[in-house]
């Protein structure tokens, strides 16, 4: 039996695509212990999870609601390095562990990670932000684009995206790891060559094809839960057809694409549900006979009636939405949300809608093109089992517990 410590940020978009994997792993037999955000601590248990919240000093520092500056970036998550090493080596003393598993975006406890002897992966709950043949360059959303003025491209944009990622990575990443005793980097595409694996929850049809993975990527797949809660009464009326607008679940300052959206579809032969999240206390929207508003809905019981979804396109909703056969109009504000709504018209199940764009006629005209699509999302649908993909995760997971591989080769 294996002893799992696996460390998450406070957020939920990056601890629930976990869990179906991590739940394999313990009906294989091995021991899995979760730490993440105080408030998510409860869900994980009642789901059979080992749990226990992360350092208060990195839950504090989470920004809230508020404005343009309740938003985290890069520096935030950089500069809970620290509080994450520690709290990794405090978790790791206690646990015991024979392996771990560290979020993306955890870069102290990555750090952490690699002093500590054991083996380790890094899980990516998005796109993989990875050189490949005939990937475009990460973070501008561009569709893929062949023959030579294709690679030439991606070649020269590849490049700036790096000098870009390096300015606002490599500085706080690598202070992080003076201090831990280990060389810099002089690539912030070198952190995903650390790990023993690098797991990551994505695959077609929300990733391009790829031909040249370094050995160590583990592709699984994505992964589907939500919290057990019953359905709402009210989700179970009859009537027109639920329309789900989401907002982010970890904020981004998004609430404009909720009221844009009560305007675009006010009048429209549908029902339309409005998820705030954490601006759900802060943030009124306009009134609408057609509209309801709640803080958070599981996405499951919805996604069972929706014709559509209308989304920021971050990865978890995103992720569902497909597998669940529901078309979807990404608008995507910031994040990896421009690489998730191009795999989205590219799979074919989904239209973009760039936010700078954003007006309530353009929105409704969204919907309708998303509406006509229903048929090539259901046939894509078919094609995805989430079952399977928590069994790659389990299969990976075991992978560098049983048998250290040798290091990834240097970017």
């Amino acid at each position: 039996m294996n002893r799992y410590l696996v460390y998450t940020p406070p957020a939920a978009g990056h601890v629930f695509p976990l869990v179906p994997g991590l739940l394999r792993l313990r009906e294989r037999g091995h021991a899995v212990h979760v730490r993440t955000g105080p408030d998510l601590v409860e869900r994980l248990r009642a789901a059979g999870l080992d749990a226990e919240p992360v350092d208060e000093r990195i839950t504090a520092s989470v920004r809230r609601p508020g404005g343009p500056d309740g938003v985290d970036g890069m520096g935030d998550l950089l500069a809970r390095g620290a509080w994450e090493a520690e709290d990794l080596r405090r978790a790791v003393a206690d646990v015991a562990p024979t392996a771990l598993l560290v979020d993306t975006n955890t870069y102290g406890a990555a750090t952490a990670a690699q002093t500590t002897g054991l083996p380790w992966a890094i899980t990516v709950p998005s796109i993989l932000a990875m050189r490949g043949r005939g990937i475009p360059p990460y973070g501008i959303g561009l569709a893929p684009r062949t023959g030579p003025l294709g690679a030439l491209r991606d070649a020269i944009l590849w490049k700036a995206v790096e000098r870009a990622f390096a300015k606002g990575m490599l500085p706080g990443l690598n202070a992080l790891r003076t201090t831990a005793g280990l060389p810099a980097l002089d690539s912030p595409l070198g952190y995903y060559r650390l790990p023993d694996r690098l797991i990551v929850l994505t695959g077609a049809p929300l990733e391009y094809p790829r031909t040249d993975l370094p050995a160590h990527v583990r592709m699984v797949g994505g992964q589907v839960w939500d919290p057990p809660a019953p359905t709402p009464d009210w989700l179970l009326e009859p009537g027109d057809p639920w329309v789900l607008v989401t907002c982010s679940t970890h904020y981004q300052g998004d609430e404009d694409l909720a009221a844009q959206a009560v305007e675009a579809l006010r009048d429209r032969p549908v029902r339309v549900l409005v998820t705030l999240a954490d601006a759900y206390a802060s943030h009124r929207l306009p009134a609408a006979g057609n509209v309801r508003v709640e803080r958070f809905v599981p996405h499951g019981p919805v996604l069972a009636r929706a014709a559509a979804v209308v989304c920021p396109s971050g990865m978890g909703i995103v992720t569902k939405a497909v597998a669940a056969g529901v078309p979807v109009v990404a608008v995507p504000w910031g994040r990896d949300q421009p690489e998730v709504a191009r795999r989205v018209q590219q799979a074919g199940t989904g239209v973009i809608l760039p936010a700078k764009r954003l007006t309530p006629a353009r929105l409704a005209a969204a919907v309708d093109t998303a509406l006509g699509l229903r048929d090539r999302a259901r046939a894509v649908a078919a094609g995805i089992d989430p079952a399977q993909a928590a069994e790659r995760f389990a299969d990976a997971a075991e992978e560098i517990a049983v048998q250290r591989p040798q290091p990834a080769p240097t970017a």
